[in-house]
């Protein structure tokens, strides 16, 4: 996992207004290390304090562009926050409501709520209901606009993050994941070394397989695979990859460059079936390592 994802293609046009979501009852907390907690939202007002720390993570730390009145509000927001659950870490040490202990977030779709409110967020970028066909017996979710302050960058939120997504894919009967992640720039030559060992080595394939569209498609394959050493390849990778390559996750077909964000994206795929035993026994095989 990572401490942050950068997202393809921002509104730039309109702002939806803030999201309306039922009230949850009550926070199942689906993990907790020292003082930090993860669990879904529970408020509209949490959802508002979630999108304030994406504006300081992608737009204040990033320089992402996003539209006026987002500027305005200081909010990084756009239509899929009003239907994807948002997963929140907290540090209950900070005194104050839990809107003022919010310190990481990740955003959550869910293959049924996508089919009712206008698909998946990186169909933009990437050919993934060709892919979703081919799979007519699993159920997919999304992940996508994770990011962490700065001073939370830690390996315990990074756990508590992945922690709350796998407790969440499993009490939801999701079968695979996928979502954007994103090295730093627009320019991905300057990536080279990475791209190119992930094409050669983690490339999705079969039923699997899923391409950049074609009018964004970038080419990974940039060196040969001679000059390509895993180790140093390894060090140039956003956390995000890593952590995901760890887990059994493979890589789309092409890179796309996201002139909004100043990213260079790449998907993810994890088919459940994928993650090592070995990550599913330190989680918890029912999502419990971190929950008591």
């Amino acid at each position: 996992m990572t401490v942050e994802i950068a997202e393809p293609n921002v509104v730039t046009e309109t702002v939806p207004p803030t999201c309306q979501l039922p009230v949850r009852k009550s926070a199942e907390v689906l993990g907790r290390i020292g003082t930090l907690e993860t669990r879904l939202a529970l408020k509209n007002s949490e959802i508002d304090a979630a999108q304030a720390v994406r504006y300081r993570v992608f737009v204040e730390e990033m320089n992402a562009q996003t539209a006026p009145d987002a500027m305005r509000r200081r909010r990084d927001i756009d239509a899929w926050d009003m239907v994807c659950d948002h997963l929140l870490v907290l540090d209950t040490a900070i005194e104050g409501d839990p809107e003022e202990q919010i310190v990481g977030t990740y955003r959550l779709l869910r293959q049924e709520v996508a089919r009712g409110s206008g698909g998946f967020y990186s169909q933009s970028e990437f050919d993934v209901e060709t892919m979703i066909a081919r799979h007519p017996d699993k159920r997919f979710m999304e992940l996508g606009r994770s990011c962490v302050l700065p001073q939370y960058r830690t390996k315990r939120t990074v756990e508590l993050l992945w922690q709350g997504a796998w407790a969440y894919a499993l009490k939801h009967g999701v079968q695979a994941m996928f979502g954007c992640a994103s090295f730093g720039g627009v320019v991905p030559e300057e990536h080279a070394l990475a791209l190119s060992f992930l094409h050669q080595n983690a490339l999705a394939g079969g039923d699997w397989m899923v391409r950049a569209h074609p009018d964004q498609y970038r080419t990974m394959d940039l060196m040969p695979s001679e000059a390509v050493n895993a180790r140093r390849a390894l060090a140039a990778m956003p956390p995000l990859v890593k952590g995901y390559l760890r887990l059994g996750a493979m890589i789309g077909d092409g890179a796309v460059v996201d002139h909004a964000f100043r990213t260079t994206d790449v998907l993810i795929v994890l088919p459940i079936g994928s993650i090592s035993g070995r990550y599913i026994n330190y989680y918890g095989a029912d999502a419990g390592r971190f929950a008591s």
